[in-house]
């Protein structure tokens, strides 16, 4: 990682850290640390989190992460949450493994550490919380493009970093069921590093290499946005559907366009929602994360955690023409 890259995740946690009110010196701090900043799912996660910690009552709610989608920049923000003696951090990590010894730290030193949307390996975290089953989910994306293929086509994955779990879990997920659609083709997966500019390229490069493609299939909130833009740009609108996993919200004038027919996603204010009484259940109430253990949520119920010490919060919902309108406004 490049000096003005340490630089800068470094002013950006410390400006996260900054900018928050005063709170009293026995508030119980929580650090919701994600993939990169700036990020729409992720800023709208952190108002789930508000909602949880002004429920709670005595909750600070520290919204951090690095500049960009990398290991290092989490590893660097780890470090400083931990000098910071938080008392937890509940993480949307960007590698299942790297991240693991700084987490690990940070248990030791008695922080309780969980992760959410995308996990961390099992050493690293107490529990994780996924936003929908994984199976689910990996039927969800492609199921969601082969609903208007019904004599088969080609279709390609944009998604965010080699490394991101969440989003390769899907993928595994999706490529077990790819029996029952038959006629679907995956061309190619490429990977836009969860950056608007680089997803727009990638997307673009997919249609001219691909020019009888089909469907681009996006995984992430960043690159279905993108991906739509570069449809709409190649005057592609009709001929390729962009879908997967975005926010109404950004999507709304996709779905306008015809760029998109579909698209799915939870709910993210939910799921920082749900992230923030989790940590605060273990860090707090004396409960301890075990296979079968059913932990409180507030408002969402409770989590019901499998051998994995995982859990699934809420199905995938579809968005498309008929209820777009409903929800644009909202997340």
């Amino acid at each position: 990682m490049s000096v003005f890259k340490r630089l800068a995740t470094s002013v950006a946690l410390a400006g996260a850290m900054l900018g928050t009110p005063a709170f009293a010196a026995d508030d119980v701090r929580i650090a919701l640390v994600v993939k990169a900043l700036g990020i729409g799912f992720f800023e709208a996660a952190n108002e789930g989190a508000q909602e949880a910690a002004k429920e709670l009552g005595n909750v600070e709610i520290i919204y951090t992460g690095p500049t960009d989608t990398t290991a290092e920049g989490q590893i660097e923000v780890i470090n400083a949450l931990i000098a910071q003696q938080v008392d937890a951090i509940a993480i949307s990590s960007n590698d299942t493994d790297a991240l693991v010894p700084a987490l690990k730290r940070a248990m030791q030193r008695g922080i309780t550490v969980i992760s959410w949307d995308s996990g961390v390996a099992p050493e690293g975290r107490q529990l994780h919380l996924n936003p929908s089953s994984n199976p689910l989910i990996g039927n969800m994306i492609i199921k969601l493009a082969a609903d208007h293929l019904p004599d088969g086509g080609e279709v390609a994955l944009l998604s965010a970093t080699t490394t991101s779990t969440n989003q390769n879990i899907w993928m595994e997920e999706m490529n077990k069921v790819m029996g029952e659609y038959a006629g679907i083709e995956v061309v190619a997966t490429v990977y836009g590093d969860d950056l608007a500019d680089k997803s727009y390229r990638e997307a673009t490069g997919l249609m001219q290499t691909y020019p009888d493609l089909d469907a681009i299939i996006a995984p992430t909130s960043v690159g279905i946005v993108a991906a739509a833009q570069a449809v709409v740009d190649a005057g592609k609108v009709g001929q390729v559907n962009v879908t997967g996993l975005g926010l109404p919200s950004e999507m709304a004038g996709a779905i306008e366009s015809g760029a998109s027919k579909s698209f799915a996603i939870w709910n993210p204010i939910d799921l920082g929602y749900s992230a923030t009484m989790l940590a605060y259940e273990l860090s707090q109430n004396g409960v301890k994360a075990a296979p079968g253990a059913e932990i409180p949520m507030g408002r969402m119920g409770a989590l019901t955690l499998d051998d994995n010490n995982e859990g699934a919060m809420a199905d995938p919902f579809v968005y498309d023409a008929s209820n777009i309108d409903d929800f644009k406004l909202i997340f």
